[in-house]
């Protein structure tokens, strides 16, 4: 066997946008990205997604279709002085690109680059003097500065779903030439999608490793059971964060939502032995505190605003301490998820009716033409009456009586839903 060939993922990697498999909310006919290709201007922007999805090749591509010179950085490896050093090679270059796009900058994990870094791109992204292609694991809200957010729109990419990855599949093995030859039987997909988890990269590499245990001469065989075994031979052969990350970040998750302190900690402990970002642990600490301790123990939120303002004031490893303090305190909290549902539900009813007009008595009438028509009139300001509240509507006429706040039953909630119940009978 040629231990020289590129991996398979390498090989495979789609050279145009008819190649590329999934993200057609951003790359099928009509779409923004798709659009911005066939009118050859394209604007700055940020890929947010998981790994494997197509970032770095997506950005590959629109270089190669729209002509431009194409320079790429790594955010681990590069500093200003490498940002500079690009940005003046495309200000020299300029001059001599007649009949060729504007200059790409491709940064790959973009959230690891700092605020100076990240302000050293301002200038040449606002100047047209490169346009920027970002791409980031990371909620770029948290991690991205907001100058350089106002400059570059942010796409979302998402996991591929199971039919995208069965077409990934069918590509793979109909049209790599090294498998064409060996022969593939497919016999059961469930085992190579369900530790694939959306990433197309991993699902070529499995396939990679599975060729690679496959003696000469042998068709390569695809069922549960092969799939299974050849992972946990070579745990590390395909992924070394991957996998893992997601599923100990999901049994944190569900270990903190269902009230175990001994195996969130450990969770936690793993991860932080593994080296995962401890931002990135604290993050998923305010989210469960929002979504899962909600109005139960609203103090919970203000314990992991906390814990995520000191994990990035200090750093690791003392930054384990306020990280495990939360992950207790929120394991041992009262449970709701009444405002994660109720926005939820919320949401739902705003695309089910649409923007349904606001009641005259509550706009603001800031003109005399505004009052003439009725706006504001009849108000009743709450402060006005006894226990500073007084009925009166607030919802559109077509939801007057619909609700979207379930209170769950504790202590906390109990206690408001009473005090409602007061109010409105």
């Amino acid at each position: 066997m040629n231990t020289n060939i590129p991996p398979l993922a390498e090989r495979l990697r789609p050279r145009t946008l008819d190649e590329y498999i999934g993200q057609q909310h951003l790359v099928g006919p009509g779409a923004v990205i798709r659009r911005m290709i066939e009118s050859g201007n394209v604007a700055s922007f940020i890929l947010w997604g998981p790994p494997g999805v197509g970032k770095t090749t997506l950005a590959r591509i629109i270089a190669n279709s729209t002509d431009s010179k194409f320079y790429t950085l790594s955010a681990v490896t590069s500093g200003v002085k490498d940002v500079r050093e690009v940005i003046e090679k495309c200000k020299r270059e300029a001059g001599g690109m007649f009949g060729t796009g504007r200059p790409i900058l491709f940064i790959d994990e973009i959230h690891r680059f700092s605020k100076s870094q990240q302000d050293s791109l301002l200038g040449a992204v606002e100047d047209g003097t490169v346009t920027l292609i970002g791409a980031t694991t990371e909620n770029p809200s948290f991690e991205v500065i907001r100058p350089l957010l106002s400059r570059a729109q942010v796409y979302t990419l998402r996991a591929l779903e199971a039919e995208e990855l069965q077409q990934l599949l069918d590509h793979a093995i109909n049209n790599d030439s090294i498998l064409k030859d060996t022969g593939v039987d497919v016999q059961e997909t469930t085992a190579l999608f369900r530790y694939s988890g959306g990433d197309a990269r991993k699902l070529l590499n499995i396939l990679d490793l599975l060729y690679q245990c496959t003696p000469i001469g042998k068709r390569v065989v695809i069922n549960d059971r092969a799939v299974t075994e050849s992972l946990q031979q070579n745990p590390q052969a395909y992924d070394k964060t991957g996998e893992m990350h997601y599923d100990i970040i999901s049994a944190f998750i569900k270990s903190v939502r269902g009230s175990d302190p001994d195996a969130a900690i450990y969770w936690l402990a793993r991860m932080i032995a593994g080296g995962e970002d401890p931002v990135f642990i604290a993050r998923r600490l305010v989210i469960l505190a929002a979504e899962d301790i909600g109005l139960a123990n609203p103090n919970a939120l203000l314990l992991a605003n906390a814990t995520f303002d000191a994990v990035h004031k200090i750093g690791m490893p003392e930054g384990r301490i306020p990280l495990a303090e939360c992950t207790v305190y929120l394991a041992t909290s009262l449970k709701s998820n009444s405002a994660y549902k109720a926005i939820d539900a919320a949401l739902a009813e705003v695309h089910r009716s649409g923007n349904l007009p606001v009641p005259l008595h509550i706009r603001n009438a800031p003109t005399a033409l505004m009052k003439d028509l009725g706006y504001g009139e009849n108000y009743k300001y709450a402060h006005d009456y006894p226990g500073n509240f007084v009925q009166q509507q607030f919802r559109p006429d077509a939801i007057r009586d619909k609700r979207f706040w379930e209170p769950s039953d504790n202590a906390t909630e109990n206690t408001l839903a009473q005090r409602q119940k007061n109010r409105w009978g």
